[in-house]
């Protein structure tokens, strides 16, 4: 990083690796420059990268400026890094094509076009509020629909969207700290199952919102499944947990 007069603040310069879709990395410099009253003052910030395009990168900026007036009168720039190294995806998944020498955006999401669904098995959830207003965030960024199912002691999320941001959600559940040990330590999602992973069939019906639903018998958890036209799913992968 350059520092500069105390009249004009500190500018750090910092270059940081993102995992794009399909194994794409994308490379970007960000240049922060802290006024004098920093933090009490967001951070003039720029950015640039061979793979996007510079609309994209007015995108990201825009963001993170956003994210940073939530921030204000605390240190922010780490912050803002790993948020940006978190959401890159979703910044720019409306923007033009991510481009190398291998493989491009559009075309990754190309072949995998309709809508695919997705079956998990939570073993169980400590820090519920907290677990299910995670998921609910996550299903909504990611614009996915579907339900966060309670019965007894089984958990269930059915999930419905792009398969690209399904496996984002995975990516997600996999490696966020999104619920507390059994000391009360934040810990990763270690006892998931991922029951089942498919495209959506003219005979599925298509989820308009998610929801949190909580039901009192497996007849109730049952009937669900059926007036979405997933019988067969129930039938296959449900049953088998209540061994």
């Amino acid at each position: 990083f350059l520092y500069f007069p105390e009249t004009h603040g500190i500018t750090f310069r910092i270059k940081i690796s993102v995992k794009e879709l399909l194994d794409t990395d994308v490379h970007l410099k960000l240049l922060f420059h802290l006024p004098v009253n920093y933090p009490s003052t967001v951070p003039d910030i720029s950015v640039s990268s061979d793979q996007l395009t510079r609309a994209q990168c007015m995108d990201v900026k825009d963001k993170l400026l956003e994210e940073a007036k939530k921030h204000l009168s605390e240190p922010m720039v780490h912050d803002l890094i790993l948020w940006i190294q978190q959401h890159l995806k979703y910044v720019i998944k409306q923007s033009a094509t991510v481009c190398n020498e291998k493989t491009t955006l559009s075309k990754g999401i190309s072949t995998e076009d309709g809508i695919w669904m997705l079956l998990l098995h939570l073993d169980h959830m400590r820090a519920k509020a907290k677990y299910v207003k995670t998921v609910e965030k996550w299903a909504s960024d990611l614009r996915l629909t579907g339900r966060l199912m309670f019965v007894g002691k089984i958990i269930l999320i059915l999930l419905q969207g792009d398969r690209s941001n399904i496996k984002e959600y995975l990516i997600l559940q996999k490696t966020c700290k999104v619920d507390v040990d059994s000391s009360g330590k934040k810990c990763k999602e270690k006892m998931i199952s991922v029951l089942c992973e498919t495209k959506v069939q003219s005979q599925h019906k298509r989820f308009q919102t998610f929801e949190v639903q909580e039901y009192s018998t497996l007849d109730e958890l049952q009937k669900e499944f059926e007036t979405a036209g997933l019988t067969a799913l129930f039938s296959e992968f449900v049953p088998p947990l209540l061994k």
